[in-house]
């Protein structure tokens, strides 16, 4: 018997994906699709924005980019919520009109559905251990908590779990320290 293997799909096949709402991924050659963010997703990322963007403001140490193509490999291309790249990095990985290359920090927003808890909470974290993000963390609107991930030992391992008065911080943002339901007022 001759086993039977499934092509991998490569990254261009993104560019044929149509037009229509929903977010087409690839994951080690794997095509996933998911529907376009709800409202309360988007206000999250709205706030983490406005957050941080003040913070750099007093300290411009990079760019922050909501929803940007973000090319790992020939067989990996995702679309995370947010991206930060420092300058030098940025100059590396951002040059064209997608980054080609792990990002600073990974911020994903997870949306409502076992699946999409399970793509941002292993999925896409072992993928982002796989090319070297440094940091990601995750917003979980629904427990209104924050996952922080470092890289150590070629995984990103929970570093702390945030809610209400805890406060995040990171070394990418010397002196960012934010309580954890800033992120969570919406209007």
């Amino acid at each position: 018997m001759v086993a039977r293997f499934e092509p991998l799909l490569t990254v261009e096949v993104l560019d044929l994906m149509p037009d229509d709402g929903n977010i087409y991924e690839l994951i080690d050659g794997e095509l996933t699709v998911s529907r376009a963010p709800g409202l309360k997703h988007q206000q999250i990322v709205s706030r983490i924005i406005v957050i941080i963007e003040k913070f750099l403001e007093d300290t411009p140490s990079g760019i922050l980019v909501p929803g940007p193509g973000v090319l790992l490999s020939n067989f990996s291309g995702v679309i995370p919520g947010l991206v930060y790249l420092t300058h030098d990095r940025r100059k590396e990985i951002a040059t064209g009109e997608k980054i080609t290359g792990s990002p600073n920090l990974v911020i994903e927003i997870i949306s409502p559905g076992a699946d999409n808890a399970l793509r941002d909470r292993e999925i896409k974290r072992q993928l982002y251990a796989k090319y070297h993000v440094p940091e990601y963390w995750i917003f979980d609107p629904e427990t209104q908590s924050i996952e922080v991930y470092r890289l150590k030992r070629k995984s990103l391992h929970l570093v702390s779990h945030l809610k209400d008065e805890d406060t995040l911080k990171s070394p990418l943002f010397p002196g960012f320290e934010v309580p954890a339901r800033q992120f969570f007022k919406l209007p």
